[in-house]
């Protein structure tokens, strides 16, 4: 029930229920979704990105029965540690859903790709950067980079 009230209070689907939520609920409430799959065993994973402005990448994942198995924010340091060298941009975007494309850029000198995510670090504005090298499109390297705040606080919740 907790989890419940954290998931509505930040905006996230809080009216979704484990075992009992379907797609059709899942779509009232969420809406499309921006990425869909499904696994060889039958699971859907959605995921519902919340940016620009927002902090949350959610993914809601339907057992194969179509009901809610899971909800989460894909926009943590849990997430984040999963992102190595050598991943493909396919297996990027499954781990932390697409990312915000006015802040995709492509580095000439360095022939580097960089994707980039805004999430809430200890209530700090942060960024997420994954950098893919260009040519191979697989993860070179990560980097965080805490927002300016010189136009007042940039606290996030």
């Amino acid at each position: 029930m907790l989890t419940l009230l954290f998931l509505a209070a930040c905006g996230g689907p809080g009216a979704l229920v484990r075992g009992q939520s379907g797609l059709a609920d899942v779509q009232h409430t969420m809406g499309e979704p921006a990425m869909k799959w499904q696994d060889a065993d039958g699971r859907t994973h959605l995921v519902y990105p919340r940016g620009p402005e927002g902090f949350r990448t959610w993914m809601v994942s339907l057992d194969p029965a179509g009901r809610v198995e899971r909800v989460e924010n894909l926009l943590d340091e849990a997430h984040f540690a999963t992102i190595r060298p050598g991943m493909t941009e396919e297996q990027v975007t499954r781990a932390l859903g697409p990312p915000q494309p006015a802040w995709t850029a492509y580095y000439p000198a360095r022939d580097e790709l960089a994707w980039e995510w805004r999430y809430c670090d200890w209530h700090a504005a942060t960024r997420f950067d994954v950098l893919f090298d260009a040519p191979g499109r697989t993860v070179r390297s990560t980097l965080r980079v805490r927002e300016d705040c010189f136009d007042g606080p940039c606290f996030c919740n």
